[in-house]
């Protein structure tokens, strides 16, 4: 947990009620931690069922009972973190610095994935770090590191470690970029997600186990997200389900700054309201055709804009 969300958490709420920070959520279930202290926590259930809460928030809750209570208020957020489509949308995260994507050199990562998490990243200024894990499987590993040099030429950090192998060198390189931030943990199956969590927060699967019963009632729950004081100082939010990524809810605007080789072209076309799709003298079209941009990368962007302008009749 950020020193700005502790000192906000510790802010008097008026009388009766208790200021506190989101640490897991399950459905309409979420588990807040009075004054930010993680080792107290209380379930509680949001006033009105339109109200939203997301791991991460600043919450004002009333206390129903011992162990109980009901959020009145969410405080104000830095940022936002969710996944939309067209019918629906998903909280991840509130109040973040950084986005983690974990990969990994076998198995087969997904790049649309990787490409939408970054999008999402750009979009709501938070720092994303890409982790390379299992660089201990050498067949794969030189097809791997041609995929992501793409990634690594537009200026996004690629790092790699075996967390299997040589586990205190993955500690020693995540605890330097994770200290004193809030950092969102995505990952698809089989990438090495929750051993790198284990690996970071010595407790957290007595802490998971904790939280599950608090948050089910005794019930054993598998997919909740949940955010670990790391104790080096900074937070860690692990969110399960990372298997799509829609940006429905990311306008056109924004959706063409979160390309960062986008960006210095913007201005540049022969049309104020070009859409960089099949416009004559669109600067953007001329990079990807001369090989600045590359196909993929506008591929993607093409499909964001696609999705983001379907509507539900």
């Amino acid at each position: 947990m950020t020193s700005r969300a502790v000192k906000a958490a510790r802010r008097p709420a008026a009388a009766g009620r208790i200021e506190g920070l989101v640490v897991a959520a399950h459905g309409r279930h979420y588990l807040v931690a009075p004054g930010g202290d993680t080792r107290m926590l209380v379930q509680c259930f949001p006033r009105g069922k339109k109200s939203e809460v997301a791991v991460g928030d600043r919450v004002t809750y009333e206390p129903s009972s011992a162990d109980q209570g009901v959020i009145v208020e969410i405080g104000q957020r830095r940022n936002l973190l969710y996944r939309s489509d067209q019918y629906k949308s998903k909280l991840f995260a509130a109040n973040l610095d950084q986005l983690l994507i974990v990969l990994a050199t076998e198995p087969h990562f997904s790049e649309d994935l990787l490409g939408r998490a970054l999008v999402a990243a750009e979009a709501n200024v938070l720092t994303p770090l890409i982790v390379l894990n299992k660089t201990d499987l050498q067949a794969a590993l030189p097809a791997t590191r041609a995929r992501l040099a793409p990634y690594r030429a537009l200026g996004y950090d690629v790092l790699e470690l075996s967390i299997k192998t040589d586990p205190d060198a993955a500690r020693d390189l995540l605890g330097a970029r994770l200290t004193g931030h809030a950092t969102l943990l995505l990952g698809q199956s089989g990438m090495g997600k929750s051993t790198l969590v284990n690996l970071l927060v010595p407790d957290a699967e007595v802490a998971t186990r904790e939280i599950s019963t608090a948050l089910n009632s005794g019930r054993h729950t598998t997919t909740f997200t949940r955010l670990y004081s790391l104790p080096s100082g900074g937070a860690l939010i692990d969110s399960p389900g990372f298997q799509e990524f829609g940006l429905h809810h990311l306008t056109e605007g924004r959706l063409e700054r979160a390309f960062p080789e986008f960006r210095p072209l913007l201005g540049q076309c022969r049309f104020y309201n070009c859409h960089h799709l099949h416009e004559p003298g669109c600067a953007i079209l001329q990079a990807r055709d001369d090989g600045r941009i590359g196909h993929g990368r506008h591929a993607l962007y093409a499909q964001l804009v696609h999705e983001a302008s379907q509507i539900v009749r």
